[in-house]
């Protein structure tokens, strides 16, 4: 049996990412980015089941 390996690796986040992650204005556009996408999805599914 295969011995299995405890070591995990993880990348560390670049300063970038880091700075996305905090900064206020892109947090908002992707929170307004994803529900329109779901509004635009759940609203496609309601008129093929009319």
């Amino acid at each position: 049996m295969a011995e299995i390996n405890t070591n995990v690796y993880a990348t560390q986040p670049t300063r970038f990412t880091l700075f996305m992650r905090t900064f206020l204005p892109w947090q908002i556009w992707r929170f307004f980015k994803i529900n329109l996408r779901m509004m635009l999805l759940i609203g496609r599914e309601k008129h093929q089941h009319k």
